[in-house]
């Protein structure tokens, strides 16, 4: 493989750019209407959401609608997500996601003959309530940004996957003491779901100032 050291900015751009091609390639691959469903993922301390945030105006200049929604709207309820306890890393590893709701209110409405009608978010987890969002509309040739943490090697459907990486160094340097908890639960998904092996594009993200793309080919 090739590392490839890259600007923020110009990592936008170049993310921009491979989106638009893939949301064309599906559009003109795709017997109706078609849009783009992208995985960005990594941990907090990556930046998933701040990058995910970031690709919704470059996007839109280029002609694609864009809803962008943030896994941490939806977290199963307290209940669920705490029924071990409040930092248990095998429970934020297995089920704090509600994967089942991304998917029947984001994923599979934007996905082949889908509605196009999204819900960009499910649950207040402050509140730990619903969170009586109202649906949207994603015309066709749009692209939804799912942002968050271990999105990968289950069974959400995206087109394309992006995989912010950080060493287990920077990760630990970079998470807040109060989230230090979850740890192990990145570490797990390291070693079990490797998704640095298969996402389409992997970020190597140790220095949010001097973020790498890992390309095929060259040497490491």
């Amino acid at each position: 493989m090739r590392i490839r050291p890259i600007s923020p900015d110009l990592l936008v751009t170049e993310l921009t750019g491979r989106l638009v091609d893939a949301a064309t390639h599906a559009a003109s691959a795709a017997d109706g209407p078609a849009r783009l469903r992208v995985a960005v993922d990594g941990a907090p301390a990556a930046g998933v959401d701040e990058l995910a945030a970031a690709l919704v105006d470059p996007l839109r200049a280029q002609g694609h609608p864009v809803l962008h929604v943030r896994a941490t709207d939806f977290l199963r309820p307290a209940s669920l997500r705490f029924e071990l306890g409040r930092t248990n890393p095998d429970s934020f590893y297995e089920g704090w996601v509600d994967e089942a709701g991304l998917r029947r209110e984001v994923l599979d409405p934007a996905g082949p003959g889908g509605s196009g009608r999204l819900l960009p978010s499910l649950w207040d987890a402050d509140a730990d309530r619903a969170s009586r969002a109202r649906y949207v509309d994603l015309a066709p040739g749009g692209v939804v940004l799912v942002s968050g943490s271990l999105l990968l090697g289950g069974a959400l459907p995206f087109d394309v996957t992006v995989h912010l990486e950080l060493s287990s160094a920077a990760l630990r340097r970079r998470t807040e003491p109060a989230q230090q908890w979850a740890l192990p639960a990145f570490d797990r998904y390291a070693e079990e779901v490797v998704p640095a092996s298969f996402a389409d594009v992997v970020v190597r993200a140790d220095d949010p100032r001097r973020p790498a793309l890992v390309e095929p080919g060259g040497n490491d």
